[in-house]
């Protein structure tokens, strides 16, 4: 499919070209890819979680290389789209570890909630925390386990970029989070679908 002109630009910036994974329906908007390789080159971050992947972590692999080099890994539900993104990695010649984590039920407290199978998380501290999965028509606020699920691994000082955050889900999820961490500095911008940045 060919890219808009709006990721095209982004790619060729970053060097990236040939067969890309991008989806209308599934890709993030090119303004959130922009912000992710903004923020790898100014905070050099050492390691990455992601959650979904796709265009977003080659972008995400590509703007670390070029940083000099740091641990990416991004969950994935579905198996299709976890092999869809190593092979493009490996088309690049980027590094990332892309690991297929089903969703399964967890509970919080409060309720159950679908999301990547924890006990396929590897040991690891977070820099940089990217949620963009699992997707919002799966149930109620879908990204909510995230930072209860992470707040363990997270680093003194790490970020957390909450895509679609113009959702009112998604709003509601910071809110929850804000309430459970008070000390959490969260500012909102205006990308296309919205950006919630969280610094822990």
């Amino acid at each position: 499919m060919t890219l808009p002109p709006e990721y095209r630009s982004l790619c060729n910036r970053l060097g990236l070209d040939g067969d890309l994974p991008w989806s209308r329906n599934w890709s993030a908007a090119a303004d959130f890819l922009q912000l992710l390789a903004d923020e790898v080159a100014e905070r050099r971050p050492a390691t990455v979680l992601e959650c979904g992947s796709g265009l977003s972590t080659l972008v995400l692999a590509r703007a670390l290389e070029r940083a000099g080099g740091s641990r990416l890994v991004s969950l994935e539900s579905g198996e299709s789209f976890a092999r869809a993104s190593r092979q493009a990695l490996q088309r690049h010649g980027l590094e990332a570890e892309v690991i297929h984590a089903p969703l399964v039920s967890v509970s919080l407290g409060e309720g159950e909630w679908r999301w990547y199978d924890p006990a396929r998380l590897p040991q690891m501290e977070i820099d940089l925390l990217v949620i963009d999965g699992p997707p919002g028509f799966l149930q109620p606020l879908s990204r909510y386990p995230a930072l209860p699920l992470l707040a363990r691994r997270l680093r003194s000082g790490a970020r957390i970029l909450l895509d679609d955050a113009a959702r009112e889900d998604e709003r509601t999820v910071v809110a929850r989070w804000l309430e459970a961490h008070p000390t959490l500095r969260h500012r909102y911008l205006e990308l296309e679908r919205g950006c919630s940045i969280l610094d822990w």
